[in-house]
């Protein structure tokens, strides 16, 4: 860090005034936020917020070494019958209307092309526990010798590891123990959205009013026995589905209160909500992106300097996405080059070359990594046997994917 950088960060912090002044520069200082303080920091004038995103990037800056990294993915969308029925979601459907269970066939065509096309990750995705409300799932299962669809997740993982090289990456909602400790057999990391720390959305009229699976108690238990496992762990926050700003905070302190007990966190997505025809939600306002960047300044400055912050570049337009990097994100997420977000399907994924342009015009570098983030590569607890050897041929010294293996065309 130069001096004369600090020096230029500090002259903002003091011009942006004494209310927020002594924040700033304790973050600056790398000294933990308190809640009350980061509280502070929801209700700023422009001037003030401007000297808040100047300090994150600045914050983002000295963590990532000015590094903003992204994976290259193929997304499976294994099945999209969920027993939730969350009140924006456009990706569930029920069977015989939409629904579906992929068959392995499907599962391994779709990988295939992934790494034809270069991908690194095959982003498993699917609705939670649909066996349990759901006779056509269960049919589904047995007709492939299963009763649980983890264990059908499982085995394809298994697959399009040992067929393809692809390296797994699931989001399969509320897991068990059990259920967890076989899924870190066969994935290089997990995830699952916390989405909000607030009970107060799962009661009548709220957006989580039917889906049992986002009670915040069940999703931090997840959290943290993932952290137990020693399982690299994505997680974040969904903004815009009716919470308060505090709640958004109290919600980024849970999440780094597990990540200081266990160290497992690789990074925190800031996602704002997008609304979906045909839902409940379908008319409700959607955070504009000057509440996205607010939020992401604040989740730079809460939570830990080895947690990377990530917000998804589909789901904005490329000069918002420009706005992401000004307020600190350091990761773009996956990234598909030949699949849409099956979650988001009118949101394209921008092109990675574009991605690369605008990352490298701020004088920032853009680097490919694996869904394992490069802190977790080289510690054996975070990797087993199964995908030890496959993480190891891909990456460089630093951890990020090889110059040699990158795709050169986008």
């Amino acid at each position: 860090m130069k001096i004369e950088d600090l020096n230029r960060i500090r002259g903002i912090i003091l011009r942006s005034g004494g209310r927020i002044k002594d924040i700033l520069l304790k973050a600056l200082e790398e000294k933990p936020l308190e809640r009350k303080e980061a509280y502070i920091l929801t209700d700023l004038n422009e001037e003030e917020l401007e000297a808040l995103t100047t300090v994150s990037s600045f914050i983002r800056d000295l963590s990532s070494n000015r590094v903003v990294s992204y994976s290259r993915k193929v997304f499976i969308p294994l099945s999209n019958i969920c027993r939730n029925k969350c009140k924006y979601c456009g990706f569930r459907r029920e069977p015989y209307n939409g629904g579906f269970v992929m068959e392995p066939n499907e599962v391994l065509a779709l990988s295939r092309s992934g790494a034809k096309a270069g991908c690194k990750e095959a982003l498993f995705s699917l609705g939670e526990k649909p066996e349990e409300k759901y006779e056509y799932v269960r049919k589904f299962l047995k007709s492939k010798g299963y009763s649980r669809m983890v264990d059908y997740l499982r085995d394809m993982c298994q697959l399009v590891l040992n067929e393809t090289g692809l390296l797994p990456h699931t989001n399969a909602g509320i897991l068990e123990w059990d259920e967890l400790k076989m899924l870190k057999e066969v994935d290089a990391s997990m995830g699952l959205m916390l989405e909000n720390i607030s009970e107060r959305l799962c009661l009548r009229n709220g957006p989580h009013e039917h889906s049992p699976g986002k009670n915040p108690k069940l999703r931090l238990k997840v959290i943290e026995m993932a952290g137990q496992l020693k399982i690299p762990f994505t997680t974040g926050i969904l903004i815009g589905i009716g919470e308060t700003f505090r709640e958004r905070i109290d919600s980024l302190y849970a999440i780094r209160e597990l990540h200081e007990k266990y160290s497992h966190i690789q990074e925190v997505i800031i996602q704002g909500f997008r609304r979906k025809p045909n839902t409940p939600m379908e008319s409700s306002p959607e955070p504009d992106i000057s509440d996205i960047t607010h939020t992401i300044a604040i989740a730079r400055l809460v939570m830990p300097r080895d947690v990377s912050v990530q917000s998804p570049p589909n789901l904005v337009n490329i000069n918002e996405c420009i706005q992401l990097l000004k307020s600190g994100i350091n990761d773009w997420g996956g990234v598909s080059p030949i699949t849409r977000d099956f979650i988001n399907p009118e949101k394209t994924w921008p092109n990675i070359n574009t991605l690369r342009k605008i990352t490298e015009d701020l004088n920032l570098q853009f680097r490919e990594r694996l869904p394992i983030y490069p802190k977790y590569v080289f510690k054996e607890e975070f990797l087993t046997e199964n995908i030890r050897e496959k993480i190891r041929k891909l990456i460089d010294e630093k951890g990020y994917v090889n110059i040699q293996y990158e795709a050169k065309n986008s």
